[in-house]
């Protein structure tokens, strides 16, 4: 390799470990990975895959630059302890398909430019469980994914019927994905699916056909998650589509749980899943704890709630009984949940007498009625639905409702905004049983967990 010859203009390091094989070698904050084994790196899976040996040689550009050739022997898997001012290295691959169902076509305007690129990128998928469609890659890069293992890929199906999925995806491409799936199947690449459930499309008996389809690949799809579509008022010049209301979700839940029944007998486990939305818009029960077998789609949706609600009775079993609070919180929620969320206020002020918990159901005026989900739940929307509670300690909010790693709504309004209008501290807290409790116990000085 002609190290002479090399760009180095990206792999930039950002951060070195404390204590990390990188900062006992030298390596620096702005220092550029050039190589690894004598292979360029292009992206950050290029650096997982190549990194993984017991055994690497490392070429970095100091910021002088001087080239450092290190021999390096670790740990199988184990990292140098780097990670790089772009996570994926090069740009984030876009989307080429023009879904009828697609959330983000469906944004109002002027929102910040982030919010409208669409993701397609395998890469993604493996670092963050972002899910992709496969219709925008190569062959060279199906290969590659086999090549590297990446595993596990999440993969949004919708359908395995191929005119339908070219239909829906509108993308030449999109009936060759069974098999993509096979020879993943056969590379023992491991694979979560999700279906965005569209009514009157790809639900009924197809939903049947695409479960079964996936079934037969077991266990390679190890799960799939089935979601609804959502629909906001921007939907002007759009594919004409409806929601689910409470006869259509029970459908399909009739549907899924029969399926779980065959499965569990079949294959082992019930492997199809349906979101929290379609138990709340059919005012049925949620499954059993045990039924969701370890929640492995809990991002997806797919046993939050259930989840969250084991989490915070396992914490008030920690909490010393006749607790006295003179507390008072209001909890920000979309509407889809308000009614699981009282049920879960009851019995935290059981457990923490003179609490005052309010739950606030917050309508959706921002993308429409229609979209129940906290999530989706912006800043302009709780401040002009905010009521006089009087003197209240906080503001409690899921940090799902924030972009990630700030405190910006999806409005672009802040938290300080919002502190600013209510007059009153915002508490921004991850769906976590413990960390929900945690601010009760804080309010008493008890900070043991």
């Amino acid at each position: 390799m002609e190290l002479k010859n090399i760009e180095a203009d990206k792999n930039i390091i950002e951060k070195v470990t404390k204590g990390s094989i990188a900062a006992e070698l030298g390596i620096e904050i702005g220092d550029i990975l050039i190589s690894i084994n004598d292979t360029l790196i292009m992206d950050i899976i290029d650096y997982k895959f190549l990194i993984s040996d017991d055994y690497v040689e490392v070429v970095v550009e100091k910021q002088n630059g001087e080239l450092w050739r290190l021999e390096i022997e670790k740990e199988f898997d184990e990292d140098l302890g780097i990670e790089f001012t772009n996570p994926l290295i090069d740009r984030a691959k876009s989307c080429r398909n023009k879904c009828i169902f697609c959330f983000i076509d469906q944004l109002p305007p002027n929102m910040r430019k982030t919010l409208y690129f669409k993701d397609d990128d395998s890469r993604l998928s493996f670092l963050q469980g972002n899910f992709i469609t496969l219709t925008n890659m190569s062959d060279e890069e199906i290969d590659r994914i086999i090549a590297y293992r990446l595993s596990p890929i999440n993969i949004s199906v919708h359908t395995t019927n191929p005119e339908l999925r070219v239909k829906m995806l509108n993308n030449k491409n999109a009936g060759k994905l069974l098999p993509i799936l096979k020879r993943f199947k056969e590379a023992n690449i491991e694979v979560n699916c999700q279906i965005v459930l569209v009514p009157g499309i790809n639900d009924g008996l197809e939903l049947k056909r695409t479960l079964e389809d996936l079934s037969n690949l077991h266990p390679s799809v190890k799960t799939v998650a089935v979601v609804p579509v959502g629909i906001t008022k921007y939907r002007r010049g759009l594919y004409e589509l409806e929601g689910y209301d409470e006869e259509k979700s029970r459908d399909v839940l009739d549907l899924i749980e029969k399926k779980q029944n065959a499965f569990l007998k079949d294959i082992g486990t019930r492997f199809v899943f349906a979101a929290d939305e379609f138990y709340a818009l059919s005012n049925r029960a949620l499954p059993k704890y045990e039924e969701y077998e370890g929640f492995p789609q809990i991002e997806n949706g797919v046993g939050l709630m259930k989840s969250f609600e084991r989490e915070v009775e396992l914490e008030l079993e920690k909490v010393e009984g006749g607790i006295i609070l003179d507390s008072k919180y209001v909890m920000i929620t979309g509407t889809l949940a308000e009614g699981f969320l009282i049920g879960i206020s009851k019995k935290i002020v059981n457990k923490f007498k003179g609490l005052d918990l309010k739950i606030l159901a917050v309508k959706n005026n921002f993308f429409g009625n229609s979209i129940t989900v906290s999530g989706l739940v912006t800043g302009q929307d709780i401040v002009e639905q905010f009521r006089d509670y009087g003197d209240i300690d906080g503001i409690i909010i899921p940090k799902s409702m924030l972009r990630k790693d700030t405190d910006v709504f999806l409005d672009d309004m802040t938290i300080g905004d919002i502190e600013d209008h209510l007059d009153a501290k915002v508490i921004p807290v991850e769906v976590s049983g413990k960390d929900f409790i945690d601010i009760f116990r804080r309010s008493r000085g008890d900070r043991d967990g």
